[in-house]
């Protein structure tokens, strides 16, 4: 390699380090705001005097907007730019938890709440559109797992600042918080996320292939069997997250294992540690021994955890299982999102990680809708019992049918 071209490749690396970091910083105080709401939403919703269900409705409502927003986010980051689409997520994130804080009545708040959804699937989106545009196959994997831990680590703590906040200044506070997150992560990414859009379409081939029709995209989408079981590995996991982990483990550790809210708490936070210190090492073994050595056994692994919390015997049990979720979530999350984007033909990578974020954003909302009907229909052990058998069997499915996509030198 001459001088000039390990020069060059110097300074990608550290333009890619360096936007790296800034969407680090970005989706942190994104994902710390949607952490922070979490502990309290359900109790805001009640405060307004409805029904259990319509309190889910305020949990799916929020993913439903994510769902309706993922492929226009992509459109938005191809026509616009990845800069000023991240800005705007941030923006309407900021306004419509802020809306969330002063609503009057349950369907302005629900309202607010579909507009609060809208911005941060602008936000999540387009983050990962960013993610494959800067990073190739050979660093593809640590790249995205650096972002994924970050990602849940925020989401994980979010409880302890939002109940705090809730406690001493009242259930809508949290909401005005989350809007100040909102609008930092807004202006992170108009000041200092640099613009990823023409790293993706570099050659005259790329841009072309950008300016097919949307159709003809997700036709060539479409066509790899390993591109769709990767979404449905996302939708899995978070069909689980939510539907599973998020509403019927702290209410089944409750009542089974008699477990105080602290320890419930406590077995969470752990989980979202361990995630967190697992990504670095999820990303080398990305990188080095392929995509499929991660996503198997870290989606069959999340299956494994909801099993362990099926027959936890004890509260020691029950941090087990939620040490085995995170690290499983961590690698679940990066793993997938880096098979997505080597996938995606040369300059669809807005469209790849658009349509691929919509899938996995469907299990937002579909299982904690079809997770709490077995419940009210069956049981809760029911319950995690589909949410494992899903998992386990999407991870069987893709080590058997999806190919690799990156073999290290």
């Amino acid at each position: 390699m001459s001088t000039e071209t390990a020069q060059g490749a110097d300074a990608a690396r550290r333009h890619e380090r360096r936007i790296l970091i800034w969407m680090c910083v970005l989706i942190a105080a994104n994902q710390l705001g949607f952490g922070g709401v979490v502990p309290v939403l359900p109790l805001y919703a009640q405060s307004f005097g409805v029904t259990a269900a319509a309190i889910g409705l305020a949990v799916a409502v929020y993913g439903l907007a994510r769902v309706v927003v993922a492929m226009p986010s992509g459109r938005l980051s191809d026509w616009f730019g990845r800069r000023p689409t991240l800005a705007l997520g941030g923006l309407v994130s900021a306004i419509g938890n802020l809306w969330c804080g002063y609503a009057d009545t349950y369907p302005e708040f629900i309202l607010a709440r579909f507009v609060a959804g809208l911005g941060a699937g602008l936000v999540l989106t387009t983050g990962q559109v960013v993610l494959a545009d800067i990073t190739t196959p050979e660093r593809r994997g640590r790249t995205m797992a650096i972002y994924q831990g970050v990602f849940i680590f925020a989401v994980g703590i979010g409880p302890l600042p939002g109940g705090w906040i809730a406690e001493h200044y009242g259930l809508a506070a949290p909401f005005q918080a989350y809007a100040i997150a909102g609008a930092i992560a807004g202006l992170v990414a108009w000041f200092a996320v640099a613009e990823t859009r023409d790293l993706a379409t570099a050659t005259r081939g790329q841009a072309h292939a950008r300016k097919m029709p949307f159709s003809s995209q997700l036709r060539a989408l479409t066509q790899s069997v390993g591109y769709l079981l990767a979404g449905a590995i996302s939708f899995a996991n978070a069909f689980a997250r939510t539907g599973a982990l998020f509403a019927i483990v702290p209410v089944l550790g409750a009542v089974r294992l008699g477990l105080s809210p602290t320890q419930i708490g406590l077995g969470l936070a752990l989980g979202s540690i361990a995630g967190l210190a697992a990504t670095f090492p999820v990303g080398v073994l990305l990188d080095r021994y392929g995509r499929k050595s991660v996503i198997v056994p870290a989606t069959i692994g999340a299956g494994v955890s909801m099993l362990l919390f099926l027959f936890a015997p004890s509260h020691g049990w029950f941090i087990g299982a939620c040490l085995t979720w995170g690290v499983a979530a961590a690698a679940g999350g990066a793993a997938p999102a880096a098979y997505a984007a080597d996938s995606a033909p040369p300059g669809l990578n807005a469209a790849a990680m658009s349509t691929f974020r919509m899938i996995g954003d469907l299990g937002y909302v579909i299982g904690p809708i079809t997770l709490g009907a077995i419940v009210d229909s069956y049981s809760s052990e029911a319950s995690l019992g589909v949410a494992a058998a899903l998992l386990i069997g999407v991870g069987i499915l893709f080590g058997v049918l999806a190919p690799e996509t990156h073999r290290a030198r």
